[in-house]
């Protein structure tokens, strides 16, 4: 997942980096390799959240919540988005992130890009998080509860629609305050003509051998992958759903990015 190829100005997605993530962003750290054997028990956690979520009650459009993606490697938040409610039923949960939005994302330990670092060494040079707000047009993220992969809609200027972004990532675990997810790396752009491509490969082939996803965990994100062009080939639900023709209510104002963006869930909600 990267901001650059998913077509927004920002640049906060990254996935992976070993910051160890505060409510200040200012932690450190190096990936140890051993991100592979947390997946399973993120796995598991990821298929209960899903589970718990189900049961739990709804959202209601325009509630403020978190978006947040936790590190590869020891799994603590190094992404964090807040976002305003669209729509939150038992098949879809819709989230709009505005143009300003003050985010969290990591970075080098000298602040700048994580890409500006040699694919080689980018999964083991140290991080840490910084706050920056997203430039550009905003994004709505689309996730079905079980769906290993979430879809997000990008508009140029005007509410010209560009493309939607299939991320790749852990079935989203609910909680009070928010979404809890891992990325996956590997990632797919869809165009309105309905052509698509793959994104991000050479990152998903570095994250394998820098030991961020063994063999077996890599074979179930191709096998999400394949689905979900199996998906964008067949035209299913969001392509055809029209969304790209929602706009966001007037009425809503840009969430601020709380102190501790980095809390552990007390327990799945709302």
């Amino acid at each position: 997942m990267t901001a650059e190829t998913a077509g927004t100005g920002q640049g906060s997605g990254t996935s992976t980096g070993t910051g160890t993530g505060t409510g200040t962003g200012t932690g450190t750290g190096t990936h140890s390799g051993t991100g592979s054997g947390t997946n399973g028990t993120a796995g598991s956690a990821a298929r209960d959240g899903v589970r718990a979520g189900l049961r739990a009650a709804r959202w209601a459009p325009g509630d403020r919540i978190l978006w947040r993606y936790r590190d590869n490697g020891d799994g603590h938040v190094h992404i964090c988005r807040p976002v305003t409610v669209v729509q939150d039923t038992d098949d879809l949960l819709a989230v709009w992130m505005a143009p300003g939005t003050e985010c969290v994302k990591p970075v080098l330990l000298d602040g700048s890009p994580v890409h500006d670092e040699p694919l080689a060494t980018r999964y083991t040079a140290p991080r840490t998080t910084t706050r920056a707000h997203w430039t550009g047009m905003g994004v709505l993220k689309l996730a079905r509860p079980a769906d290993p992969w979430s879809v997000w809609l990008f508009w140029d200027r005007g509410w010209v629609f560009r493309s939607w972004y299939v991320n790749l990532e852990a079935p989203r675990v609910r909680w009070s305050g928010g979404v809890d997810s891992e990325d996956h790396f590997l990632d797919i752009s869809v165009y309105p003509d309905r052509s698509w491509l793959w994104r991000d490969e050479d990152e998903f082939a570095q994250a394998q051998r820098a030991g961020l996803m063994d063999a077996r965990q890599a074979r179930r994100v191709r096998q999400a992958g394949d689905a979900a062009v199996e998906v964008i080939r067949a035209w299913g639900a969001p392509f055809a759903d029209r969304w790209e023709d929602w706009r966001p209510d007037p009425r809503w104002t840009v969430p601020e990015l709380p102190a501790d963006w980095d809390r552990t869930p007390a327990h799945t909600a709302p």
